[in-house]
């Protein structure tokens, strides 16, 4: 029986002749590793840029986002299971190579492509063809990510991307094993590399009541970020809905949001964020410098813009991110 590894995450998968990867997507034929999904996303749509979330990437803008069936971690509250835990022949989709993308998003007048919904690493192939043809076209690319990525795969992505929103979902170990079903260390080893390669990296947590609410960890997770990334570094915490496999949980209490925001600030971070919730706090980019708005938002809409070049025009002050292509 032959035995191929598919190297392209942390999974390390070891196939047989015929089989499938832990993602669903991806599969041993002839002693190769073949996807299942390229060119045939599951999910096709126009959002705001602001829904990534990317509040530092070209604000007010449109991106068009792709997603295929499959993931590389099985998240017992993942919001897209439908798709990131379906076999790909169970997922209706669209026949959409990357150079229809590109017309297609043009045509939208979309300043983006963004890989998205489910986990765009196990579409890896389809992705990077797709941002390369983008780059040519005068595209963005934004990668929203679990994070969960091998050094090699992700130093060849990192070239063709320009912003990326990483999913942080923990701090610890345990929290990894037991409820996405991975490990901590990728993730952050993806932060810092994207971050150094000069990507506009954001990161995203989502407060699980009961599993990853504890703030005592949340700062510690954002006192790795100030110390071992930048303060820089936007961090969004996002109010969590009961889905898949913990339904039985309450929503985060928006307390708990206004709690992890006030340690992040105290921490040292500069620009901090709330999610999934309605209402203006956490929703605008402040300058750290002088406290004044420099992009004001009421949910996904932008309602002020005072960044002229990546300086903010109250004080001069260099805001982090990339404010126009």
């Amino acid at each position: 029986m032959s035995l191929v590894m598919c190297s392209l995450c942390p999974n390390r998968c070891v196939l047989p002749e015929g089989e499938r990867g832990k993602c669903r997507i991806r599969i041993n034929l002839d002693n190769e590793i073949y996807t299942l999904t390229y060119g045939r996303p599951c999910a096709v749509h126009v959002d705001p840029i602001e829904k990534k979330p990317a509040y530092h990437f070209i604000p007010g803008s449109e991106t068009f986002s792709i997603a295929t069936a499959g993931c590389c971690l099985s998240c017992k509250y993942c919001q897209n299971w439908q798709i990131s835990q379906a076999n790909p022949e169970d997922a209706s989709h669209y026949k959409l190579l990357p150079e229809a993308v590109i017309v297609s998003a043009l045509r939208a007048k979309c300043k983006s492509i963004a890989y998205t919904y489910t986990e765009p690493t196990v579409f890896f192939e389809y992705m990077i063809d797709t941002a390369r043809f983008a780059r040519k076209s005068g595209l963005g690319n934004v990668y929203v990510t679990c994070g969960f990525i091998n050094k090699k795969p992700l130093e060849e992505l990192a070239e063709v991307l320009d912003s990326a929103n990483v999913d942080l979902k923990g701090f610890n170990d345990d929290f990894y094993a037991r409820i996405t079903g991975g490990q901590l260390k990728p993730v952050l080893q993806c932060i810092k590399y994207l971050y150094k390669k000069g990507v506009i990296v954001e990161v995203t947590n989502l407060i699980v009541p009961t599993l990853n609410d504890n703030m005592v960890e949340i700062k510690e997770m954002c006192t790795w970020l100030m110390n071992e990334v930048s303060p820089d570094v936007p961090v969004h915490f996002s109010r969590f809905s009961p889905h898949y496999k913990l339904k039985h949980l309450q929503p985060t209490p928006i307390s708990t949001l206004h709690e992890a925001w006030n340690v992040a600030r105290s921490v040292g971070l500069h620009y901090v964020y709330i999610g999934n919730v309605s209402g203006r706090k956490g929703q605008d980019t402040v300058c750290p410098a002088c406290s004044n708005v420099v992009v004001g938002r009421i949910g996904y809409s932008v309602v002020s813009f005072n960044i002229k070049d990546t300086q903010c025009q109250f004080c001069g002050n260099k805001i982090y991110g990339r404010w126009k292509l």
